[in-house]
């Protein structure tokens, strides 16, 4: 990780929060930098929901929403202890681990994941979700690379709540929502385009992604009109 790398990161993900932005994808950019200057194999954030669970809303591989998804569904793992506890957790080697997730780690472990640490996302006293970070090989992340995971966090959290215009906890429960609900239409049409052209779910999404942003649009917006059948890409 260069230092010249580290601050473009930070100038990146700043400068989204001038105006009016696309969540989802200021999300999915978070997640794809994280992976570039921490030096993990692959990153996700997860939201709480209106229920206090958590939900899948940016991974910067399939695999790694996938892994989101089993915890989503199954309630275990280090991103829902996370959420819970309101700390960190670090998983060395995620094989050992499955006395404690014994569906996660499996799972883990048959994508090729070894490691795991997860993050909390924190407005003032509030855990709105997690930063997860996944590594290939067993091992911890080193003191000042879990310092700097938990500044992209604070990032992340600020950038998706758009802090300044936040006033109470209804306004917090609804831009959250509208996060998460963009995220369902977002995946109805990658598999949309997935199956139309023959594509893996990476490839769709990248292919989703690359049509908004050349159109100047938001995700959810274009993923709407792929799934209604309004457009195609």
């Amino acid at each position: 990780m260069s230092e010249r790398q580290l601050a473009e990161t930070f100038v990146e993900l700043a400068d989204t929060l001038v105006d009016e932005f696309d969540v989802v994808d200021f999300l999915h950019q978070v997640t794809v930098r994280c992976a570039e200057v921490l030096g993990v194999s692959a990153a996700g954030v997860l939201l709480t929901d209106q229920r206090g669970g958590l939900r899948v809303v940016a991974a910067s591989t399939e695999r790694t929403r996938l892994l989101g998804l089993l915890q989503q569904q199954t309630g275990q793992g280090p991103c829902t202890e996370c959420l819970h506890t309101g700390r960190p957790v670090a998983v060395a080697d995620v094989a050992a681990a499955a006395d404690r997730w014994p569906r996660f780690a499996a799972e883990a472990c048959q994508f090729g994941i070894a490691s795991v640490h997860a993050l909390p996302m924190r407005l003032r006293t509030e855990i709105i979700g997690t930063l997860n970070l996944f590594g290939t090989e067993p091992g911890l992340l080193d003191e000042d690379t879990i310092w700097l995971a938990q500044a992209l966090a604070d990032v992340a959290t600020i950038g998706l709540l758009q802090a300044r215009s936040i006033r109470d906890r209804e306004s917090i429960a609804e831009q959250l929502q509208t996060a998460l609900n963009s995220r369902v239409v977002i995946e109805q049409a990658k598999g949309v385009i997935a199956e139309r052209r023959r594509l893996d779910m990476d490839e769709a999404f990248a292919l989703l992604r690359g049509a908004a942003r050349s159109g100047n649009r938001r995700l959810s917006e274009l993923a709407r009109a792929v799934v209604d059948g309004t457009e195609t890409i």
